[in-house]
């Protein structure tokens, strides 16, 4: 690796740990943290301005800070998404609700909604809409056009997140006047924007800022108009429409929880955060797939296998692409979309016999346990094996979708998805990326490839006089 391609990643390690505010450290700024935390042991302090915060990157830390409900999240740090610059955001959503019986509540409300017996009935929308994915693909596919993976993932993963838990046609696959991939776009970009003390007071910002503001209020709005047609169409006996906030409406818990900002605030979670991390996924799955060939045809043999040439897959096919399982959580082992998360402590913590002094934020990255040679022998090598059957489970070291009570909900969706998208697209299509692109990491809120994934498709061979 050459050295500013080192540093690079060096200064993405560091910068993507840190969701609080633009930091300016002096020499350690320039040094990887998995190195440091090797070297220094598993407790490292972190210095940001005034604050002090402390990064654990020890199992027993990991299990003992996210698998009990007592330590909650960080309130600075959360307190700066319930509001984007004025405008109600993910107020007291599932992500940012630091009361835990409140949360509890809540988690209670939406559990069973995104069950798995629940969502294997909603296989049908998955197939509908990554089969539209196909079919975009498949008039790019000459083996010459160049396109960003990252940007089609994007777009169809929005729309079944859209379609599947709130009834939603958005099609922004097919629109490029839709407003929702913007409005989404600009949305990730405050994540990052809020990081810079006292931004919307900086010349030149003005016009972003707005255009920030503008995005929120669509989301709420269009959230609130679909919440409100769906209860009149409820309570005029129409038929259940086959979708998560159906679910959610009708459920017992609803009764405790009679505030409708706050639905209005799991709307937009849901929305934002359930396209935008699978969407990482997928595309960074296609980057490290197309750089190692051998993981590759034996990815596709499976998919020939399992699904052979049917459209639609069902839910048995997936628990028998047991392979994909495994090269989609190396994915999440390298790439996670969400690097990590943090948590507030009221009293001392006491880690591997190392005394954490009370009221500190502490921070868990499953990104840099994920690349540490304690952990994970060859760390930076794409081995899918780290997750077969035979292989050791990582010990607390490994949390793409957090752990314990405040594990992401989604994640049992977010999987189903990424696989049959993924099995569609190894069964049609090879894919080469575009050469001269880089492969870093951006941060923009959540982790994506910096480049886009620029990719050029065929179709594969064995599907010669097969209908697409």
């Amino acid at each position: 690796m050459k050295k500013d391609e080192l540093l690079q990643d060096l200064f993405l390690e560091w910068s993507a740990l840190i969701h609080i505010h633009v930091l300016y450290h002096n020499s350690v700024f320039f040094f990887s943290p998995s190195c440091r935390a090797e070297k220094y042991g598993p407790i490292l302090r972190i210095n940001a301005f005034h604050r002090v915060s402390v990064m654990i990157v020890s199992p027993e830390g990991v299990k003992e800070v996210l698998m009990s409900p007592q330590y909650q999240k960080d309130p600075l740090v959360y307190s700066n998404i319930c509001n984007l610059f004025g405008e109600r955001f993910l107020g007291t959503s599932l992500v940012t609700d630091l009361n835990y019986e409140h949360w509890h509540k809540q988690r209670k409300m939406m559990d069973p909604a995104f069950s798995r017996t629940y969502l294997i009935g909603l296989m049908e929308t998955f197939n509908e809409k990554a089969e539209e994915l196909m079919e975009k693909l498949e008039k790019m596919a000459d083996g010459k056009k160049e396109f960003s993976m990252l940007a089609m993932m994007s777009r169809i993963t929005l729309d079944v997140i859209a379609k599947i838990a709130f009834g939603l046609e958005l099609n922004t696959l097919n629109d490029d006047q839709s407003p929702f991939p913007k409005a989404v776009t600009m949305i990730m970009k405050a994540m990052t924007e809020t990081r810079i003390p006292l931004v919307q007071y900086l010349p030149g910002k003005q016009k972003l800022i707005k255009e920030i503001q503008e995005s929120v209020r669509l989301l709420r709005r269009v959230a609130r108009e679909c919440i409100e047609q769906r209860r009149e169409d409820m309570k005029n006996g129409k038929e259940d429409t086959l979708d998560i906030l159906t679910q959610i409406l009708k459920g017992d818990a609803l009764q405790e929880i009679r505030d409708d900002e706050n639905i209005l605030d799991n709307f937009i979670a849901f929305f934002v955060a359930g396209h935008e991390t699978t969407a990482n996924q997928l595309s960074f799955t296609v980057m490290a797939l197309a750089q190692h060939p051998e993981i590759l045809e034996r990815l596709q043999a499976e998919v020939d296998e399992v699904v052979g040439a049917k459209r639609d897959i069902n839910y048995e096919d997936l628990c028998k692409l047991t392979y994909l399982s495994q090269v989609l959580k190396e994915s999440l082992r390298l790439y996670p979309p969400v690097p990590g998360t943090l948590r507030w402590i009221e009293k001392e913590l006491v880690v591997d016999g190392i005394k954490i002094p009370a009221n500190t934020t502490l921070l868990l990255h499953t990104y840099v346990m994920g690349r540490m040679e304690q952990f994970f022998k060859d760390p930076l090598t794409f081995d899918p094996q780290r997750f077969s059957k035979e292989a050791p489970r990582p010990y607390y070291s490994y949390f793409p979708f957090s752990l314990g009570p405040r594990s992401c909900i989604g994640q049992v969706f977010s999987q189903m998805e990424a696989k049959v998208v993924m099995a569609k697209l190894l069964q049609r299509f090879e894919f080469q990326l575009a050469p001269g692109q880089s492969f870093k990491i951006l941060d923009t809120g959540s982790l994506r490839p910096l480049d886009g994934v620029m990719c050029k498709l065929k179709p594969r061979s064995h599907l010669k006089g097969f209908q697409m």
